[in-house]
């Protein structure tokens, strides 16, 4: 039996699983609990499990993790884990911790066919490197690499590379960033708070991110229209430069909440434009599988998978 979970900073997925296979899952809400442990312990006790019956595991989280991998901290969340106390409390085996994108990763490369909707079929190389590109409240990326029979996450800070503007508006939301927060990261422009950002600039109007996409959705000529499309060209033009940096023909992924929620805009053309709009290297950004990621227990399914390596 092996333990996974997924801990973010409002909500954990936890699961057990059976031979590969999710046997029982659960989703709780942190606010409810003073710590992990107190969790964990609510976890074990509605779903009757024996915590000596696990014999391993792995707590993906957002936070940073010590450099002996043993403890890490909650950004979002005044919670510290550590994996030897919890260990020694339940009786459990060491638990390995990882970065819950580098889990989310893994979930989206892994993921069956029916948990992806496919942007792009490319010409794919299964040797090839896999991108996976996750707008939220954050940017996140991971590269995923395909060796012996396994695979290596390789994590990566690719959020806070400088925003390249690609055209006169693009330049003239920099400077509206820029006037706010000095230097421009491609996070200030492709994430919720970007969004919310881009929205702020087009139309004047502060709004929560998923009020402007809900509203982009059913309007096509409403100002949050227009703040979408600047959006979704930013995330495929930032998506389609991380590609050409990792020769992506494995695929890219698009995993977060964002992707999931702007299906029917993320299929319109306007990401995939900009994906593919590299100059003299456009045939190879076209040779490039897009897939966007559907499975809501993507990071769970992720962290078993990192439990099992």
């Amino acid at each position: 039996m092996i333990l996974g979970a997924d801990i973010g900073g409002t909500k954990t997925l936890l699961g057990l699983a059976r031979d590969g296979a999710l046997v029982v899952d659960r989703r709780l809400a942190n606010a409810d609990f003073p710590d992990f442990a107190s969790l964990l312990a609510a976890f074990f006790a509605d779903t009757r499990t024996d915590p000596s019956s696990i014999t391993g595991g792995c707590l993906a989280l957002a936070g940073p993790i010590a450099d002996d991998g043993r403890s890490a901290r909650l950004t979002n969340l005044p919670w510290n884990i550590d994996a030897d106390a919890l260990s020694r409390r339940f009786g459990l085996p060491v638990l390995r911790l990882a970065n819950d994108f580098a889990a989310a990763a893994l979930g989206a490369v892994t993921a069956a066919s029916a948990q992806r909707l496919t942007l792009q079929e490319g010409e794919p190389l299964l040797t090839a490197p896999r991108l996976v590109v996750g707008a939220g409240t954050g940017l996140g990326m991971a590269i995923v690499l395909p060796q012996g029979g396994q695979w290596h996450v390789i994590s990566g800070e690719g959020g806070h590379v400088a925003f390249a503007p690609a055209d006169e508006q693009q330049m003239a939301l920099w400077a509206f960033l820029h006037a706010r927060h000095g230097r421009v990261t491609w996070e200030r422009v492709v994430s919720g708070p970007g969004l919310a950002a881009i929205h702020e600039f087009v139309a004047g109007i502060v709004l929560p991110p998923e009020e402007i996409a809900a509203r982009a959705i059913a309007d096509a000529n409403g100002a949050e229209r227009r703040s979408l499309e600047l959006f979704l060209a930013a995330y495929g033009a930032f998506t389609g430069d991380m590609a050409l940096a990792c020769l992506a023909r494995g695929g890219v992924f698009l995993a977060g909440g964002i992707a999931a929620k702007m299906l029917p805009m993320l299929q319109q053309g306007g990401f995939l434009a900009a994906f593919n709009a590299k100059a003299e290297h456009a045939a190879l950004a076209v040779a490039m599988p897009i897939h966007v990621a559907i499975d809501p227990l993507l990071g769970l399914h992720g962290a078993l998978r990192l439990a099992c390596e």
